[in-house]
């Protein structure tokens, strides 16, 4: 319980349930529904506590069924830093001056995937959607890595979906950093190289209008890819792959923070073991 004023009276109102976090923060986690007002006492309430206790940011977690509540926690002072289907994160910060709260995340991943078999033909699709909808463009399959996901996992899912595939990951040959993408955010796009285990293209016919097995130069005679920087850039890091003189970034399984799985660390290791000669 805390004393807070309420229209000229000292009361006594019970606190809103927290946690520490490591950061000399508190974390609330709503879960029962309550009524605006009373939220709105305990929230004041809480926050006078957590005040005189020095504590510094405040989140709290909103479940969706209980959004309601949100406009209290707003006219105190908080700000939306994030949402998901079935929750509403919020923040504030005590101190005075600005806050150092990490921001919400600013970035999508997304794979290019390069897949050549041994006819010197590589794997591209024309899209349903998208900005390439109706051009008659080749390209390579890509796609957004899912949350939770490993790159070299994402890559493979990716072509499978696409093109029905199979492919064993090789290595991350380039990547690029795209801003003001989707929803203002930015994109780390990871070219990655894979071998196909199967051949036989069963196109995925939500989202792809075509795929083939197209011959090396025919696609790179494409007008988009000889205009395009990047793509041009892109062709001569194939083309330098394939001669054996470029070397990418193969994922090397490392111990994760979670028992049972794994971590991968994306390094040259050819470079690397050459260097331990």
């Amino acid at each position: 319980m805390e004393q807070v004023l309420v229209e000229n009276e000292v009361q006594q109102v019970k606190l809103l349930d927290s946690v520490n976090d490591d950061h000399g923060g508190v974390i609330v986690e709503l879960s029962e529904a309550m009524d605006l007002k009373v939220f709105a006492l305990m929230l004041k309430a809480s926050i006078a506590l957590w005040r005189s206790q020095g504590k510094r940011g405040v989140w709290i977690k909103i479940p969706i069924e209980l959004i309601n509540l949100a406009e209290a926690a707003v006219k105190e002072g908080f700000w939306f830093h994030h949402a998901e289907p079935k929750y509403l994160m919020l923040a504030f910060w005590i101190p005075e001056g600005a806050h150092t709260l990490p921001a919400n995340a600013s970035h999508c991943v997304s794979i290019v995937a390069f897949v050549m078999n041994n006819k010197r033909e590589v794997l591209v699709v024309q899209e349903k959607c998208g900005i390439f909808r109706g051009t008659g463009r080749w390209k390579f399959p890509t796609g957004g890595v899912d949350e939770g996901e490993d790159i070299c996992a994402g890559a493979i899912r990716e072509v499978k979906e696409e093109t029905a595939i199979d492919t064993e990951f090789v290595e991350v040959l380039a990547f690029w950093q795209s801003h003001k993408s989707f929803f203002e955010k930015s994109n780390l796009h990871f070219v990655c190289m894979l071998r196909p285990l199967s051949f036989d293209i069963q196109k995925q016919e939500s989202e792809i209008e075509d795929a083939q097995w197209m011959p090396w130069d025919d696609y790179v005679a494409q007008p988009f890819v000889q205009k395009h920087e990047l793509s041009r850039q892109l062709v001569d890091i194939y083309r330098a792959k394939e001669d054996e003189t470029y070397f990418g970034f193969p994922p090397v399984p490392m111990a994760s923070k979670h028992p049972g799985q794994k971590s991968y660390l994306y390094f040259n290791d050819r470079d690397l073991k050459s260097s331990k000669v």
